[in-house]
């Protein structure tokens, strides 16, 4: 059972960090770069957004106006300030809403979630975002995906618990098409999408503040867990990693 001590030291780990999933910029811009059809100034809903790293590389790179959800209101308070710092504020909008309870007048040219839609259920968010696309209208997610079959024990072990519905490839695309999409293509992040701009940040602050807690087994607990997870990628990144869905309705 969590504890508020739980709460409190994993958003200390997590304050503050680049970005909240793996991913990168290139990465983003990729993956938009992959979208056909597209207005020159689509209107994008960004689902689950975090301190929007991804929010900033999109409106910087073209006309977007986009609208980004979080329900933490200190990640919204830094795109906040990133997209001051970029000057795209004009085009930004930051709400804090629930993915779970979704209600805009008008539909969006594309969806964007990266690494957010586990909360709701890939399947889930896939059939339920639909409604707010336009025709013809473009969703862009990571998922975490089983990359190989067959993963040893432990990695298996690990994420049975962590996320029960974790897929292969194959099965995400074929959920995919049964919500109603057609496939615009897919790829797998990079593994230095999951170091430079997630866990060697997260690792530098999981030891700062190992002293801070050097007297506190419940904290050091805490920080153990949420290492385990940097040191479970670092052994068994061959079998699974993000990925990048793409389909049009």
């Amino acid at each position: 059972m969590s504890t508020s001590l739980d709460h409190e030291v994993f958003w200390e780990i997590h304050r503050d960090l680049p970005r909240e999933a793996p991913g990168s910029a290139a990465s983003t811009l990729r993956a938009f770069s992959m979208l056909p059809g597209l207005s020159v100034s689509p209107r994008i809903l960004d689902i689950g957004c975090g301190p929007g790293a991804q929010t900033v590389a999109l409106a910087s790179a073209s006309q977007a106006t986009l609208t980004a959800i979080d329900t933490h209101q200190p990640f919204l308070d830094d795109l906040g300030r990133r997209a001051a710092q970029a000057g795209i504020s004009e085009r930004v909008q930051a709400l804090n809403a629930s993915m779970f309870e979704l209600n805009f007048e008008q539909p969006f040219d594309l969806i964007w979630s990266e690494g957010a839609i586990y909360i709701i259920g890939f399947e889930r968010g896939l059939r339920e975002w639909r409604s707010l696309l336009k025709p013809g209208g473009c969703i862009a997610v990571t998922e975490i995906s089983w990359l190989k079959p067959n993963p040893p024990e432990a990695v298996r072990r690990f994420w049975e618990e962590a996320y029960p519905g974790m897929a292969t490839v194959e099965q995400n695309l074929a959920r995919l098409a049964l919500a109603g999409y057609h496939s615009l293509g897919h790829f797998t992040l990079p593994e230095q999408d999951w170091w430079e701009n997630y866990y060697q940040p997260m690792a530098a602050r999981i030891e700062s503040l190992r002293e801070k807690y050097r007297h506190d087994p419940a904290a050091q607990a805490v920080l153990d867990l949420e290492y385990a997870e940097i040191d479970l990628y670092r052994q068994y990144s061959a079998w699974y990693g993000y990925v990048f869905y793409l389909g049009q309705v």
